[in-house]
């Protein structure tokens, strides 16, 4: 609905956005892609230089789990461009991905990325948008701290099994306090279930039920990857 924040599990709004890399529909144009949409405060400040390195770097990761970044701000194509041709030049990291362009705000407003922090930026806003067009996770962060890029990664592989297996994944998967890398069963729905989910899984109660090896192993040493790298144990 016009004037409203798009909220999880509906289909992201229909924008058609001017970047860095020429016009792109969203989201018609990363049909059958996921994509993260994420917004910053302005080019050529102290902590969106940070992320958009370290976005810069894990993009290859990204694109792994067939994903594409998109960053924005209100700033013009022009600042964009210059902003990313000094990370080149200073840093020597090339940015792969596109930058709205939104001076006016417009779209902004429309996904709610104006917050009272501030009235002329966008606040670290997160989309996560699956390959149908459908949000999946929004994530709010302040101007004054910087976002875990590999969280965000993680957030997208788990969306992706959780579709794939049909299961929940506990706080911290792959690396949980109680079932460790184990994948949490839906509840059961009715009295005949509940019994028979105690013989078939490995339960604490009929409500709370896990199994093990249901994801390969391959994929829960990726996320802890993502994991160590946030810890600084790899690179």
């Amino acid at each position: 609905m016009p004037g409203q924040i798009p909220l999880i599990g509906e289909k992201f709004p229909e924008i058609t956005v001017h970047t860095t890399h020429g016009t792109i529909k969203l989201p018609d144009d990363y049909s059958g892609k996921w994509f993260v949409l994420f917004s910053h405060p302005a080019d050529f400040t102290p902590v969106c230089t940070t992320e958009f390195v370290a976005f810069a770097k894990r993009y290859e990761d990204f694109k792994k789990l067939n994903t594409e970044l998109i960053g924005l701000s209100v700033d013009n194509t022009y600042s964009h461009i210059k902003w990313v041709e000094w990370i080149k030049e200073k840093l020597g990291v090339e940015i792969p991905f596109p930058i709205i362009a939104d001076p006016q705000g417009n779209v902004a407003k429309k996904l709610g990325m104006i917050h009272a922090e501030s009235s002329v930026v966008t606040v670290r806003a997160v989309f996560v948008v699956d390959d149908k067009g459908i949000i999946r996770t929004i994530l709010y962060y302040p101007l004054n701290l910087g976002r875990l890029v590999d969280e965000i990664l993680r957030i997208v592989k788990g969306l992706q099994i959780t579709d794939e297996y049909g299961r929940a994944l506990p706080a911290n998967w792959p690396n949980n306090e109680i079932i460790g890398d184990a994948v949490i069963v839906p509840p059961a729905s009715t009295v005949k279930e509940a019994e028979e989910r105690l013989k078939t899984y490995e339960c604490l109660d009929w409500w709370l039920c896990y199994e093990k090896g249901k994801v390969p192993k391959e994929i829960i040493e990726m996320v802890r990857g993502f994991l160590k790298r946030a810890a600084g144990l790899s690179q």
